[in-house]
């Protein structure tokens, strides 16, 4: 087999899905199946059972899958570290985060660290109230933030994961015993006010100014941390929408987090300045971009630590973390 058909074969025994591996592998569908199709001749069997709705992998498939993947690895990890020193990437990407998300990439930096060696990661912390102070003066390379990119100095790079929210409210609020509630419920209601170096555009992705049904939401009182953000919740001066992931990290008395229903999921991409990137900088995008999104919660960092039930009191993270 040559290594472009072991790549197709390992890919799509991962995603068992035609479009998603031609896609992946910037491949047309009829070349993945001309690929398979030409192995399975080769070899004597079928690797994949198919269907109209489902492609599984057949017991030779299996075992042809368990066989090439540790010596695929092996192969890509050997070209890629000739290719780093060829071009010489090496460094460190400093990378700015909000909260508690370092470990929920914690999959993305070991993956790009195996690819290449001569490279690390550092976390660089910002806050929602002034999210562009570090990459506008060059302590982050790169920031991973919530869409929509919040000004043109910066540019869009792949999403590495997606969340739902949930609604941070007063544990004596009437909506603190729902079990869900809706972005209707925001209405005539009051959420924080980040400040002005907050980009509007970008807050009010997580706090809108009017319900979908067009419902005013008021905003204010000012809040700079988060820790402001759960003391005017808790006082009930305030409610808050946040990403879901806080619920799985942190308990605050006096906070109830609720789940919304019809909130829009949170995508949380990769974006960096216009200007070229470093090559390591430019190596963790490309790994970024080939691992694919994750949802937080399935499977990533942080699985098994407490979530939300019904509507069960729980801390709310970082800022970063939440509004």
């Amino acid at each position: 087999m040559e290594l472009r058909d072991i790549e197709i074969f390992l890919t799509l025994a991962e995603e068992l899905h035609f479009g998603r591996t031609a896609e992946r592998l910037h491949l047309s569908q009829a070349r993945v199946s001309q690929s398979v199709s030409r192995q399975e001749r080769r070899l004597g069997g079928a690797l994949f059972d198919r269907s109209t709705r489902t492609v599984t992998l057949t017991p030779l498939g299996r075992q042809l899958r368990d066989d090439l993947h540790p010596g695929y690895e092996s192969i890509r990890r050997a070209l890629t570290h000739a290719v780093d020193t060829a071009r010489g990437c090496s460094g460190t990407v400093r990378l700015g985060t909000m909260g508690v998300l370092p470990s929920e990439v914690a999959w993305l930096v070991e993956e790009f660290c195996a690819r290449h060696p001569q490279c690390g990661v550092e976390f660089v912390e910002y806050h929602f109230s002034d999210p562009l102070a570090r990459i506008r003066a060059g302590e982050a390379a790169a920031q991973l933030m919530w869409l929509p990119v919040p000004e043109p100095g910066l540019r869009l790079g792949p999403v590495v994961l997606t969340e739902g929210r949930v609604l941070a409210v007063a544990a004596g609020s009437d909506l603190a015993s729902r079990a869900r509630v809706s972005l209707e419920d925001l209405a005539g209601r009051t959420v924080p006010d980040p400040g002005p170096r907050t980009p509007e555009e970008w807050f009010r992705e997580m706090c809108p100014e009017r319900t979908p049904g067009g419902r005013l939401v008021h905003r204010g009182p000012q809040a700079r941390t988060f820790h402001e953000v759960l003391a005017l919740v808790a006082a009930g001066r305030a409610v808050c929408p946040l990403n879901a992931h806080v619920s799985r990290y942190y308990a605050y008395p006096g906070v109830v987090l609720v789940p919304i229903d019809d909130a829009p999921l949170t995508e949380w991409a990769l974006v960096l300045p216009e200007s070229a990137p470093a090559p390591q900088v430019r190596a963790f995008m490309e790994t970024a971009r080939e691992l694919g999104a994750r949802e937080i919660g399935r499977g990533g960092a942080g699985e098994g630590r407490p979530g939300v039930s019904g509507a069960q009191e729980h801390h709310v993270g970082d800022p970063g973390a939440a509004a």
